[in-house]
Formats: structure tokens, C-alpha cells, sequence
């Protein structure tokens, strides 16, 4: 089983992820940051990856220590569960269209993070939720989960569909990466013999 829980507890925020790689896709994510949950949900659907989240942070504040710890523990539980990375296909991608929306993202679980974000929204706020916040998730998510990880806007209008396919594109390319080669299921996906 590739699984892993992980608990963070800071002064912001206290945590409790646990993820199972050969999942179904299931996800209970409850973080009191609606439109925040309802993305991490489509990361578990479409990732086929099973994600449960419980956060209670500093609200009061803003959504920011919320969302940025989220995406640390995540990122945290996927290295855990990967484990030396034997037998995975490593690399993963996806065109994602959602309506007016067109976003590419592509992966390398390689243990060197790396984000490149050409993403830009309309707005400053869906909802209630500041867009920028989207960003903060996925460098948190890429850094402690050892993810060189790019994702590019090439169409969309509505802020909701950019984020939401951003999300989706990213869950379908994870999907990709951390799946068995049955090609090399006993072997470290590179060269090196080590990721």
C-alpha cells in the first residue's frame, strides 16, 4: 500500500493529511475554505489518488496560512508514499480543457522542485478566495513534494475555470507520474539508480 498520513501543528495552522497513491479518487477535504476544499477534491478525482484533509487555521487572518500548509503536508504525504520511487513512470502530463479554459501542466516526481507558473487571472477574488492563493498551493505543493512542476494558462476568461482546470490538469499529470510502469515495476526510474 502507498499511503501516507501526515500531521503538521504550527502556531497557523494544525493539519491532518492522509493520502493513498493506488486509490479511487475518494476525498474528504475539510479546511473552512470552500472554494479551496472543492479544488482539492478535484485533485483527488482526477488523480484517482484518495485524499482526506482536515485544517483549522487562522481564518481570521486570511486563507493564506491555510492554504499554503495544506499544500506543504500534501506535498510531504506524496514523498512519503512514493518511497524510493521504485517502479513509477516519474513523468506526467495533460492538456486540460474546461470551458473557456485551456491549461497544460507536465511533472517530474524527480526530488527537484521546481514550479513554473504562467498562470494569470482576471480577477483578484473568486468568491471569497483570492486568486493569487492558487499560486501558494502549487509552489508549496511542488516544493515538499519533490515536483518540477509547470503549468501554463493557454485560453480562459473566468477565473473559476482557470483555477479549476489548473487543478485538473495537475491531478490528471500526478495520475501519470505516480502509476506503475508494468514495463519496470522493480525499477528506479533513472539513470542515476536514484531519485
Amino acid at each position: 500500500m502507498r499511503s501516507a498520513q501526515i500531521t503538521r501543528t504550527t502556531a497557523e495552522t494544525d493539519i491532518n493529511v492522509a493520502i493513498e497513491l493506488d486509490g479511487t479518487g475518494s476525498y474528504d477535504c475539510r479546511t473552512g475554505v470552500g472554494f479551496f476544499d472543492h479544488m482539492l477534491d478535484q485533485l483527488a478525482r482526477h488523480s484517482l489518488i484518495d485524499i482526506t484533509v482536515t485544517c483549522k487555521g487562522d481564518l481570521h487572518i486570511d486563507d493564506h496560512h491555510t492554504v499554503e500548509d495544506v499544500g506543504i503536508a500534501l506535498g510531504q504525504a506524496l514523498t512519503k508514499a512514493l518511497g524510493d520511487k521504485r517502479g513509477i513512470r516519474r513523468y506526467g502530463d495533460c492538456h486540460l480543457a474546461m470551458d473557456d479554459s485551456l491549461v497544460r501542466a507536465a511533472l517530474d516526481l524527480s526530488a527537484r522542485p521546481f514550479l513554473v507558473w504562467n498562470v494569470d487571472f482576471p480577477t483578484q477574488k473568486i468568491g471569497t478566495f483570492d486568486t493569487e492563493l492558487v499560486r501558494e498551493f502549487f509552489q508549496a505543493f511542488s516544493t515538499h513534494g519533490g515536483i518540477t512542476l509547470h503549468v501554463d494558462k493557454l485560453h480562459g476568461i473566468n477565473s473559476h475555470h482557470i483555477a479549476e482546470a489548473a487543478f485538473k490538469a495537475v491531478a490528471r499529470a500526478l495520475r501519470n507520474a505516480v502509476e506503475t510502469d508494468p514495463r519496470k515495476a522493480d525499477a528506479i526510474p533513472s539513470t542515476k539508480g536514484a531519485l
